[in-house]
């Protein structure tokens, strides 16, 4: 399936993606709002918002927090889809859910995927379903125009070209093994990931998990399609609560431009 929606955050004649991760509910619902649009504004070609969860296996200690002062003010996932109901009021800016199989299995699946048609989500990334698993979820929300993103790691090159060839919308590439989180420095051979990766599918890929420096961004973006910011952005918001605004602003603006420097493939 060729999402248009995910596409149009991945020009690769002209640019390289910035994708921003943002913790839906942190430290409401109002900034919520305030700061994906924010974002948006800021430049982010696409931003993946999190529904907190109890159990977040793949998070580090920045964004279990984040998670858990979500959950604490009450946030559900009809809140959730509320806040990109009022960021759709005002953006058309590419969205993509980031959640767990459970709120998404007992919300029930084909529910879930009519919201996210409804509103314009364009994709859904799930950090603890296993490839082998996608096929109980993805024909749903294929069928509502939500690509299932699929998340390579470092691992063998044989399993990188098996998930790469079906891949939908974009591929996750995780920089290092581990959770999410800062990190000073990623040496993992990901010139040669993306190599496997584009000798199966033209789906463009990004590189998410420990980027937080316009440098880091930067490295990233010049072998792959875009990278992605999660724990520094929610850092952020732990910060400044609810006046991180401006200071999201600038962050994301600085990460963008970044990138930016980095050429796209030309035809």
């Amino acid at each position: 399936m060729i999402n248009e929606k995910i596409a149009k955050a991945f020009d690769t004649k002209n640019k390289k993606a910035f994708i921003a991760f943002i913790t839906a509910g942190d430290p409401d619902a109002d900034s919520s709002v305030r700061y994906i649009l924010e974002i948006a504004r800021a430049g982010a070609d696409l931003i993946e918002i999190g529904i907190p969860f109890s159990d977040p296996t793949a998070e580090g200690t920045v964004i279990q927090e984040a998670n858990i002062r979500s959950l604490r003010n009450g946030m559900t996932t009809d809140d959730v889809f509320e806040i990109v109901r009022r960021v759709r009021e005002k953006s058309d800016v590419p969205l993509c859910f980031m959640t767990y199989a459970n709120p998404v299995f007992h919300y029930g699946y084909d529910r879930f995927f009519a919201k996210c048609e409804e509103l314009s989500v364009a994709g859904i990334i799930i950090p603890d379903m296993p490839y082998e698993e996608k096929a109980e979820m993805e024909p749903i929300a294929n069928a509502h125009g939500v690509s299932v993103i699929s998340m390579i790691a470092p691992t063998s090159e044989s399993r990188i070209k098996m998930i790469a060839a079906k891949a939908d919308g974009f591929i996750y590439v995780v920089s290092s093994m581990g959770v999410t989180g800062v990190r000073t420095e990623i040496n993992t051979d990901l010139a040669t990931i993306l190599q496997h990766i584009r000798e199966v599918t033209d789906t463009p890929a990004a590189i998410g998990f420990g980027i937080s420096t316009p440098e880091q961004a930067a490295k990233m973006a010049a072998v792959s399609d875009g990278a992605i910011v999660g724990s520094a952005i929610v850092r952020i918001v732990a910060q400044y609560g609810t006046e991180a605004a401006p200071h999201l602003y600038d962050y994301v603006k600085r990460m963008k431009e970044a990138v930016s420097q980095i050429p796209g493939i030309m035809e």
